[in-house]
């Protein structure tokens, strides 16, 4: 008996250990993008009090110099990152920079790991609360879920994500819902090849040159 409960007990700390082990290996996930933000920071400071774009990879190919040339813009994007992440690393590489506007993209890889359009929406505002704690008289700009052909069987769960996060931006004067996901469906109401790279799921040159468009309205 004693040997059965010892041995349930080494089962229990291994699992421990590994549950543990992998919250810390997510925990750190991103540490080495944080520490390139800032290390690049200490050597030309960005400008504070101006744009700043931050979110998953659909940001991070955003090429801020090329698209937005007269207007002062940063790009906090990270690859692969979720609006949670967004919120958790907001304190070292967005508040800092006291932005005037922020656009916001992220929620594609939330849907695709499993998230429900509530717990997308309810992390949302998470990231609202955060920002305006900090800076309250902030715009914060919100670049809806994208259609993408990979990912087009999840296509009806952020329809759902974006439409509770739309409603909630209705609700304060500070926030905006910007859709892009109705221009970027084609006549057979798929989107429309054209504006990704071969993964389908990546903007191509002409995707970024829609949302810019769409985006600018919103900047001035």
């Amino acid at each position: 008996m004693k040997g059965w409960k010892a041995g349930l007990v080494t089962t229990l700390a291994v699992c421990c250990g590994v549950v543990l082990a992998e919250e810390a290996k997510k925990a750190g996930r991103w540490e080495k993008n944080m520490q390139a933000f800032e290390e690049r920071d200490a050597k030309t400071p960005p400008p504070k009090g101006e744009i700043v774009f931050i979110g998953s990879s659909s940001i991070v190919g955003w090429k801020l110099d090329k698209w937005f040339p007269n207007l002062k813009t940063v790009n906090r994007g990270f690859g692969g990152s979720q609006i949670a992440d967004s919120v958790q690393y907001a304190d070292r590489i967005l508040i800092p920079l006291e932005p005037r506007i922020v656009v916001f993209y992220a929620g594609d890889n939330d849907v695709a790991s499993g998230k429900s359009p509530e717990k997308v929406v309810e992390d949302y505002k998470a990231f609202v609360e955060k920002i305006h704690d900090k800076l309250a008289e902030a715009k914060i700009i919100y670049v809806c879920i994208k259609p993408s052909i990979a990912r087009w069987k999840l296509w009806a769960k952020m329809q759902a994500a974006n439409k509770l996060i739309e409603d909630h931006a209705k609700t304060d004067k500070r926030l905006a819902y910007l859709d892009v996901a109705t221009p970027m469906l084609g006549e057979d109401g798929k989107p429309k090849p054209e504006l990704f790279v071969k993964d389908g799921l990546h903007l191509s040159p002409a995707g970024y040159e829609l949302w810019t468009k769409l985006l600018l309205p919103h900047l001035k």
